[in-house]
């Protein structure tokens, strides 16, 4: 049964906050949900923040991205002045850490053991994102009504309000995509719709990514809780864009 946790009021509830819109690229959640803020202290308008992740061997670019997108996202709260956020117990805490209160940027931190950017790593997650978030609204939707014609699908024969709906319509807006009720619902990385002959192979693919993301993300979260006892207590509930959905539509569903 996952706790509780106490509501917060005042500064570090807002660096809270301002945390839980930072997200594990690779799980697609924020790190708040999945319990990577280990500790929160506020000092007047200093913040220290720790994080802590599944294993001391997580990768350590995506490490980096989140610790930080922490140290810019707490930076942002009113009245925080002096900002320290530090990773814990991993096998390059310590480069992370010097790097990140120097201002040396990843590469400056990891020199020649960088990669040239990360921002298309990060692009590269939030495509796989949308991609699971489709699947997730179109499954919720054939679960609802099997017979509708997958490919023709558009954001307007989505149910408005729907945690899925909602979700998708974030990662397009993300990306780029098209939000006018017209545009299709199932497209291709880039936007475009696939053809009507190719939907049902699209749905399958687009279902092994949100396969990989809901384990990956189930995974970690049962790691970290037994790395660190008591931790699930700080983990929140899977969101409600994340029902448990069946892992295959039966095939007459698909037109």
């Amino acid at each position: 049964m996952t706790a509780v946790l106490p509501a917060l009021t005042g500064t570090e509830a807002e660096v809270r906050a301002a945390l839980g819109t930072v997200v594990d690229p690779e799980l697609d959640e924020p790190i708040t949900d999945v319990g990577f803020v280990r500790s929160v202290a506020v000092d007047g308008s200093a913040v220290e923040v720790h994080l802590r992740l599944p294993t001391s061997f997580c990768a350590p670019n995506f490490a980096w991205l989140m610790v930080s997108d922490a140290h810019d996202a707490v930076s942002a709260v009113p009245g925080v002045e002096s900002v320290v956020v530090e990773l814990d117990d991993h096998s390059d805490s310590d480069l992370i850490n010097r790097g990140l209160a120097a201002g040396a940027g990843y590469r400056g931190t990891f020199g020649s053991e960088a990669e040239e950017s990360l921002d298309e790593l990060r692009a590269t997650f939030q495509r796989k994102a949308h991609t699971a978030a489709m699947e997730r609204a179109v499954t919720a939707l054939l679960r609802s009504d099997p017979t509708v014609d997958v490919a023709a699908l558009t954001l307007g024969d989505l149910p408005a309000g729907e945690h899925t709906t909602d979700a998708l319509l974030r990662r397009r807006a993300t990306l780029g995509l098209p939000l006018d009720d017209g545009a299709p619902v199932l497209v291709h990385d880039d936007g475009t719709r696939p053809d009507p002959a190719q939907a049902e192979l699209v749905l399958r693919r687009a279902r092994s990514v949100r396969i990989s993301v809901d384990g990956n993300a189930h995974f970690c979260r049962g790691l970290l809780a037994t790395r660190y006892p008591g931790s699930e207590a700080d983990q929140a509930p899977r969101p409600g864009d994340r029902p448990l959905l069946p892992l295959t539509v039966s095939k007459g569903t698909h037109p």
